[in-house]
């Protein structure tokens, strides 16, 4: 049997604030560092050109990866590209750090 090309998935920001207490996904921000440092998701990494060779080298590959964006859009690229680096669980953080700050402005880390 062929193998299917693998694709990631899209998690609603509502979701996402339901696992982030359980530790089990990691989330990578993938804005510009300066939008970053004012502002994003808990315990988020910042996933960059500069930090992505350190990240694919300790990362777990089937840790369920929210990749997070502006908006949602340009994260769906980088986790297609994940999901290509052989990470088995990887979503796409729909509205992304726009929506996130909207819904959950309290939990903002800085």
């Amino acid at each position: 049997m062929a193998h299917s090309e693998e694709n990631f998935k899209h998690m609603q920001i509502g979701e996402l604030q339901q696992v982030l207490a359980d530790n089990t996904h990691v989330v990578v921000d993938i804005r510009d560092p300066a939008s970053f440092q004012a502002g994003h998701i808990p315990n988020a990494l910042h996933l960059s050109n500069e930090s992505l060779p350190e990240f694919l080298r300790t990362a777990d590959f089937d840790a369920p990866v929210v990749v997070c964006c502006y908006h949602g859009i340009s994260s769906q690229q980088a986790a297609q590209f994940l999901i290509s680096q052989d990470f088995t669980d990887v979503y796409s953080l729909d509205g992304g750090f726009t929506d996130w700050q909207l819904q959950y402005p309290d939990t903002v880390a800085r």
